[in-house]
This record gives structure tokens, C-alpha cells and sequence, in this order.
């Protein structure tokens, strides 16, 4: 059976999950009743390497998914966003490239044309996933939202019951709307949404310069959209370093209308959004469209996680262990964004081995080999964080300005800074954090350094 491509089955808000075909198999199926060793909620990175992990210890295993499905990398994050990253940094270099003696002439950015490439590759690569999960035998895969009945049983639409020795809970993550910008109606965009864009608006507000938000707010800058990026907070990209932390504030203020610390309401006027904000530096604008990138927060509701017996934290997600994965003494286990421990595609795919493992093998759940951590967002200049900090009075540290760094200026990317964190009792390196040219090079090589504890 031949399925729809992710593009033929399109919605606003993003790609949706191929119904046709899923019906079609459900109804040849008629199951109400499905016992397996392992089931998993969410068939995104994490879940799809639960499931392979788990059958690779020989367990069977029931993988559900409510849709849209895709990924989220492949329909919301990663991909799509590098994607347009990816023609900023093309626009970019012919708006710069006069400082090389080379003079492009009549560049002009067709923003339809940005978006549409954008929406094409992005439809394919979650086409790719949507291919892999057809090769599914029917009584393995359903398609349908799942609660809990009790801690290892579940309800998977209205009809289908599946009873597992062990669960995994993967389902991923939301965008987090802030309650004041929630009445914006279709000028509000989110991390997912402005992906959907026929069209670059003339004029953005990018709420939340965390990771996403800054690279988006650079991208759609540099795409010609006059942008403008608050956050009510006062750092970059997610680094804690203070000093390369203000390193980074001087640097992308010179590109970007960029104000922290700032307290932001909205309403509508006519065709546009007045967005103003208090702080530091108070002020207003008018704009297009709404962008908020204030993070995103797990996707369980609507699970009945009270059912399971499960401890919640204060914010209502389960309380796992994060060697292991496993929630409490209890038959289920929590990987990827859902968990929200490490969201980034990497952690989910080892997550998700290490959870699938351990559900098979449940009870016997043993500790996971995990990482360096290692983040990296891909802004211009590159920001990234590797390893972890020692404590204060164990902690030695180094430092590299990018100001006069000879093969920076060869690029004219003379910018930035990279701070180095050492132990002085174990004479090791422990952790980096960068905002520098090629820092994803940088952080890559450390991370590497780090974990093999090779001594400085």
C-alpha cells in the first residue's frame, strides 16, 4: 500500500499524519485487544528508538502515535529551521561579500521561494519517516491518542486496549505560548507554525532568545524582515558563562534590534500587533505577526498519568531517574523532549535506546552510558556548550578572544569568545561554552577531549 507523501496531507499548523492509509489498516485489523512486552507512546526519535531497542533485546512491542508524527526534528525543528537558516546565511554572504572585493549584483530574496524550498525538503524529510513506519506489521503499530488505565495498561482511542509489561513514554514536547500573547489569533506564530508561512512577513517580534529564537529572529533578519527579539531574561542561546554571555549580547546587538530584560505585552491594532515591553529599555513597534520561541514544555496532558501511579514534580511531570530512565519503581519509562531533561535530537535517540532497553529487560533496569553533554545553536556567530562546570574552588579556566584571532579575520568573522573549564585537582579538561565562528568544530573537538578525559 502506497502512502500519501507528508505534503498531500498538509494542515495548517504543520504536516499531518498520514489518516488514509492508518484507517485503512486499522480497519483491516478489528483489534480491540493487544498484548505485547513493551509499548511506546510517541513515534518520534526517542520512540522510534525505544522500539528498535527493545525488539533488539527480542521483546514485543506496540508503537502509538497520535499524530501529526514525522519527528519533530524532521517536521518542526531541526530540519526546517536549518533550512532557513540555511538561506540567511546565503543572503548574508552576497550582502557581505563587498568586504571581499566581490561586488554579486541585483540580489534580491523572493521570500515565496525561501518558504516554499523550506516546506519541500521539510515535507520529504518527514515523508522519510512516515515510509519507515509503514514497514510496521499492523498489530504493532496504532494510530490513536493512548491514556492510561492503570500502569501498564492503556487506551488507545476508544476501542483498542493494549496491556504491556512495560511502558515508554515518548511524546515529545509543545510550544509554550505565554498566557499574555495567547489572544493574538492568526498573527501569532510559534516555533511549528512559522514554518507554514507562504510568504516572509514584513515585520516580526521574536519572543525568546533562548536557542530557537535567536536563530530564527537572525534568520528572518538576515532574510530582509525587520525583526525585532525580546526576552525577559538576560542571556543568549542558553549559556550560563557570564562573561561569554556579554560577549555575545555586544555582538548580536550590532545586527539585531535586541532588547533583555524586557516584560512584553501585545494587543491587536487593525492588520498589525503594537508589542511593547519594560525594562531596561522600554519601547514599542508595531509589527506583522508574533513570534514566540519561549521554549516548549512536554506533551502530557490528556495521558492520565494519575492512573499510572506515577510521582509528579511540581510542574506535573513524572519524576524519573536519568540513568536509567525509569519513573520511580514503576513499569514505565520517559525519553526524549518528554522528560525534558536534555531536549535535543541526539539525547532523544540515545534516550530512547537506553529506555527501550530497559523496558524490555524491565525490572532489571541498569544505568545507560551517557555523553558529554553537548549543545550548540547555529546562529552566526555559533553558540555552544560542552561537558559541565566544575565547582568554584576546584575550577580552572581559560579564555579565547576572537577579536584578533588570525583565521577569524581571514573570514572577517573576528568575533566572539570561547571560555575553557578545567578541574585542578584532576588536571582535566571538564567543559566549554562558546559564542565564536565555527564553534560547532570547536565544541565537537572538546566534547571529544572531555569524555576521553584526555589531561590539557
Amino acid at each position: 500500500m502506497l502512502s500519501p507523501t507528508a505534503t498531500q496531507h498538509k494542515q495548517t499548523g504543520g504536516v499531518s499524519f498520514p489518516d488514509v492509509g492508518w484507517k485503512a489498516r486499522r480497519t483491516e485489523v478489528h483489534m480491540e485487544r493487544i498484548i505485547c512486552d513493551v509499548a511506546i507512546i510517541g513515534a518520534g526519535t526517542a520512540g522510534l528508538t525505544a522500539e528498535r531497542a527493545a525488539s533488539g533485546e527480542g521483546a514485543t512491542t506496540c508503537l502509538i502515535e497520535a499524530g501529526p508524527g514525522g519527528t519533530t526534528c524532521a517536521r518542526v525543528g531541526c530540519m526546517p529551521s536549518k533550512l532557513l537558516i540555511s538561506a540567511a546565511d546565503a543572503a548574508h554572504a552576497a550582502a557581505g561579500a563587498a568586504t571581499f572585493g566581490v561586488h554579486p549584483e541585483n540580489v534580491r530574496i523572493d521570500g515565496r521561494q525561501v518558504m516554499a524550498r523550506v516546506r519541500e525538503h521539510r515535507d520529504r524529510f518527514v515523508d522519510g519517516v512516515f515510509r519507515g513506519i509503514e514497514k510496521y506489521p499492523p498489530t504493532h503499530f496504532l494510530k490513536g491518542h493512548a491514556r492510561f488505565l492503570d500502569e501498564t495498561t492503556l487506551m488507545v482511542g476508544d476501542a483498542t486496549r493494549v496491556e504491556a509489561r512495560a511502558i515508554v513514554l515518548a511524546v515529545g514536547s509543545r510550544p509554550s505560548v505565554p498566557e499574555p500573547l495567547s489572544h493574538l489569533g492568526s498573527r501569532l506564530l510559534t516555533s511549528e507554525t512559522v514554518f507554514e508561512l507562504e510568504d516572509l512577513p514584513r515585520s516580526v517580534a521574536v519572543i525568546g532568545a533562548g536557542p530557537l529564537g535567536l536563530e530564527l529572529a537572525q534568520a528572518l533578519h538576515r532574510l530582509g524582515v525587520r525583526t525585532t527579539l525580546l526576552d525577559r531574561g538576560e542571556r543568549l542561546g542558553g549559556l550560563t558563562d557570564e562573561t561569554v554571555n556579554d560577549v555575545a549580547k555586544a555582538v548580536f546587538a550590532e545586527e539585531l534590534d535586541l532588547h533583555l530584560g524586557a516584560e512584553v505585552g501585545a494587543n491587536i491594532v487593525g492588520e498589525e500587533v503594537r508589542v511593547t515591553w519594560e525594562g531596561a529599555g522600554a519601547g514599542e513597534g508595531m509589527f506583522e505577526r508574533v513570534l514566540v520561541a519561549a521554549g516548549r514544555r512536554p506533551a502530557l496532558e490528556d495521558l492520565d498519568l494519575d492512573k499510572a501511579g506515577l510521582r509528579l514534580d511540581q510542574h506535573g511531570s513524572p519524576v524519573f531517574d536519568p540513568r536509567t530512565l525509569r519513573c520511580g519503581d514503576s513499569a514505565v519509562y520517559i525519553a526524549g523532549d518528554a522528560n525534558h531533561d536534555r531536549p535535543l535530537l541526539h539525547e532523544a535517540a540515545l534516550e530512547g535506546k537506553i529506555a527501550g532497553r530497559n523496558a524490555a529487560r524491565h525490572p532489571a533496569s541498569e544505568p545507560g552510558d551517557r555523553p558529554v553533554a553537548l549543545s550548540i545553536v547555529f546562529t552566526d556567530p555559533q553558540i555552544a556548550s560542552v561537558g559541565g562546570l566544575p565547582d568554584a574552588a576546584d575550577r580552572a579556566s581559560g579564555s579565547i578572544d576572537f577579536t584578533d584571532q588570525g583565521r577569524a579575520k581571514v573570514m572577517a568573522a573576528n568575533r566572539g569568545m570561547l571560555r575553557l573549564y578545567g578541574s585542578r585537582a584532576t588536571g582535566t579538561l571538564e567543559g566549554a561554552e562558546m559564542a565564536c565562528p565555527a564553534g560547532e568544530h570547536f565544541a565537537h573537538l572538546i566534547a571529544w577531549a572531555v569524555e576521553t578525559r584526555i589531561p590539557p
